[in-house]
């Protein structure tokens, strides 16, 4: 089984920065795709960002784009999502999920990690 953790959420002034953790224990990921999620309340999941562990272009939300950057440690099995010129609609839950690359799905989710931009 995988586990993925994300740590490194909080609160933070709009143009402030965070960054975000989420590391995977448990069986490889290396035939994986990394995603980061986010949810406000009321609100539908959204992708954020994303990028495999063997290397790739990441991509990312039209609305995070040059503000966001995700980025990957594999001897850590950790994935990074700094956050940069944060705004009040960036406040979310957010997720991490790992994307089963053969056939699409996303099969492992943390528990998320609340990130709060006040303005």
């Amino acid at each position: 089984q995988v586990q993925l953790v994300e740590s490194g959420g909080g609160l933070v002034q709009a143009g402030g920065s965070l960054r975000l953790s989420c590391t995977a224990s448990g069986r490889t990921l290396r035939s994986y795709r990394m995603g980061w999620f986010r949810q406000a309340p009321g609100k539908e999941r959204e992708f954020v960002a994303a990028i495999r562990w063997s290397g790739d272009i990441p991509n990312y939300a039209d609305s995070v784009k040059g503000r966001f950057t995700i980025s990957r440690d594999n001897a850590k099995n950790t994935v990074y999502l700094q956050m940069n010129s944060l705004i009040p609609d960036d406040t979310a839950a957010y997720y991490c999920a790992a994307q089963n690359l053969r056939i699409g799905s996303f099969d492992y989710w943390g528990q998320g990690t609340q990130v709060t931009v006040s303005s």
